[in-house]
């Protein structure tokens, strides 16, 4: 009988340190929504950006990726935004797809225009960068040395 109590309290202290961890988890991951409006942005390519990702003002977190898809008549990359709602974005804003770390990892650079009217939430960012692929990069610069006839 001693033994049984020995488990079932064991037991219910490794289910309260799993709810303890998700918890710490859960708020860490910020993957909490619904707080923020969303706006979006429309890409020729996401560059492994991911929902949940960063977005970002100054490297300052200002929101994330809640949403991906793709345009059905421009077939261009539509990245949907939710952005805190303290973070008012002027309405010549422009976005691009910057690399966290050489690691990988990306995130969504905002860049505030000087525009006095505000983006509002549905609007869409047309003015974007795509990101710079390193292996493009890499692979431009091996066969460009590999053409010169001296």
């Amino acid at each position: 009988m001693q033994r049984n109590t020995l488990e079932i309290i064991m037991g219910a202290v490794v289910l309260l340190t799993a709810i303890a961890f998700m918890s710490v988890a859960y708020e860490a991951a910020d993957i909490k929504g619904g707080n923020g409006y969303e706006i979006e942005a429309e890409f020729g390519t996401t560059g492994g950006l991911a929902v949940g990702d960063d977005v970002r003002i100054a490297g300052i977190k200002v929101g994330r990726i809640t949403r991906q898809e793709l345009d059905p008549i421009t077939y261009a990359a539509r990245i949907v935004i939710s952005l805190d709602r303290q973070v008012q974005l002027p309405a010549d804003s422009s976005a691009r797809i910057t690399a966290a770390s050489l690691l990988g990892g990306n995130y969504l650079e905002l860049m505030p225009g000087a525009d006095e009217e505000m983006l509002q939430p549905g609007d869409i960012i047309y003015d974007t960068r795509d990101p710079v692929s390193l292996t493009d990069l890499l692979g431009k610069a091996v066969f460009a040395g590999s053409n010169d006839p001296s």
